[in-house]
């Protein structure tokens, strides 16, 4: 891409050159017209001056003897002077005594007036300069003379001077273009070649591109060759950080592949215990049934007494088998998202854990919550785990209560299921949500502590996070969140 000529380096290096040596002509210019102006109009009144006195020194004999004709023609000798345009000389009274006026000419202008002690005075007055010298005898004023002169020649000769100065301004400028146009290439061309393989650099992403290696050994050539050298550093970590990438890319392959098979050992381990762990389960639950069905009669009270355990282990096998293959089944799972509404699944959960033990004296408070989307099926076994742990250990309470609603903090949805049961010891609550790993006996509340994992399992693949508050026989409080983008309105908090 061609770099734009308003936008060049060249360009604004020769406008600089030119309104630096524009800048510096102006000013010596202008100096020179003032020290020009101030010196002719200083040779000018001493012109005057000496014009003034000589008339005043031939007229002092017509002052003294009256005689104004012969004082006019002492000022008529002033018309060979062609800047003075009027003349006059005045009693000592200020009366007019002679007068020259040019042909053409307006009379004399207003007087400057004498200082005590002042023989003569002049005053610039628009395009004239007014003098007025005192004439004297024997040290005694007899007379004034006063000459004006015209100032157009200063005018004149400032327009000759403005005309050359304009002139060798336009030659200085035309040479200062010159000049920057020959000399500014040894700056601006390097520096264009470089901006350009840094434009080629940031489009492309092109790192082997190098610019001109400058010979030169001032800044600009120290500025190109590290900016080279630069590049060769950037190239050279670029290519680390693509062979770190590919190699990257080839673990995660590797453990994606690996991650497959264990999946399908996975899937081929839950179908095994399935129908192969299960069959021998159903048999011996099968066969102590009949035992107890069919020779109840002629077993002893101690032998009735281990067919009935094994029954009961048997049972806790089985759940324990189905415990293991709905965990599995959270992990492996797809996942359908959609709006799922937790208010109505709570309200579901609690109707039929009331109506399988009617005799409990439970309170449900159940809260209008924001719906969430997520899956429905896994949200729905997260919400059946808690509320039913809920339930289990509130059991050995006369009353209970058992709540589930929502807060918000910091602009997150966070729910929550609260209950008045046995609680637990702050102290274990990071063992709660590890399978198999259980803070009361089974003889105390019956499970398998697999719930809670499956509870945890199921809101980390939505992206969340649950955690767990209580006290021994004080309830707890089991917290839940969802990840952004799994409530409709976190965005915009």
């Amino acid at each position: 891409m061609r770099t734009p000529a308003h936008n060049s380096i060249s360009r604004k290096l020769t406008w600089m050159n030119m309104l630096v040596s524009g800048t510096a002509l102006l000013l010596a210019c202008g100096a020179f017209f003032a020290y020009d102006q101030l010196t002719f109009r200083q040779n000018l009144a001493r012109s005057l001056s000496a014009q003034a006195q000589i008339v005043g020194t031939n007229s002092i004999s017509a002052l003294l003897f009256n005689d104004p004709q012969a004082a006019t023609n002492t000022l008529s000798a002033l018309s060979s002077s062609t800047n003075i345009v009027s003349a006059e000389i005045l009693t000592p009274d200020g009366k007019p005594f002679a007068k020259f006026v040019r042909d053409g000419d307006e009379d004399i202008l207003a007087l400057p007036a004498l200082q005590p002690g002042q023989s003569e005075a002049y005053l610039f007055q628009g395009h004239h300069l007014v003098l007025v010298h005192a004439i004297q005898f024997h040290g005694k004023t007899v007379g004034f003379v006063h000459i004006r002169s015209d100032l157009r020649d200063i005018d004149q000769r400032l327009k000759r001077y403005a005309a050359i100065a304009f002139a060798v301004l336009l030659l200085c400028l035309a040479a200062a273009r010159l000049v920057s146009w020959v000399f500014g290439k040894t700056v601006s061309t390097p520096i264009v070649r470089l901006a350009g393989v840094a434009r080629t650099v940031s489009n492309e992403r092109d790192y082997s591109v190098r610019a001109e290696p400058s010979y030169e050994r001032d800044e600009l050539g120290l500025l190109v060759n590290s900016f080279n050298d630069m590049l060769a550093e950037i190239q050279r970590r670029d290519q680390e950080l693509q062979q770190a990438h590919d190699q990257l890319e080839r673990r995660v392959a590797e453990r994606t592949r690996e991650l497959v098979a264990s999946n399908r050992e996975l899937e081929a381990f839950s179908y095994s215990v399935s129908h192969d762990l299960r069959g021998p389960v159903d048999a011996l639950d099968g066969y102590t049934y009949v035992l107890l069905k069919e020779y109840a009669g002629k077993l002893d009270s101690k032998v009735l007494d281990l067919v009935e355990r094994i029954r009961n282990s048997g049972r806790r096998m089985t759940q324990l088998i189905d415990d293991l293959l709905t965990l599995s089944r959270v992990t492996s799972s797809a996942m359908e998202r959609e709006p799922v509404d937790l208010t109505a699944i709570a309200h579901s959960i609690a109707d039929e854990l009331s109506r399988g033990e009617p005799e409990r004296q439970v309170q449900f408070v159940i809260a209008n919550v924001q719906k969430v989307e997520g899956d429905p099926r896994l949200l729905t076994l997260a919400m059946e785990n808690l509320l039913r742990n809920a339930w289990k250990y509130t059991s050995h309470h006369p009353t209970a209560r058992i709540e589930f609603g929502s807060q918000r903090k910091n602009g997150e949805l966070i729910c929550f299921v609260r209950d008045d049961g046995a609680g637990f010891d702050p102290r274990s609550a990071d063992r709660l949500f590890q399978p198999f790993q259980r803070l009361h006996s089974v003889e105390e509340f019956a499970g398998n502590g697999v719930g809670l994992a499956t509870v945890q399992r199921v809101i980390r693949r939505h992206g969340g996070d649950v955690w767990a508050v209580g006290e021994v026989n004080k309830g707890a409080t089991f917290y839940f969140r969802f990840g952004k983008g799994n409530v409709p309105g976190d965005e915009a908090n």
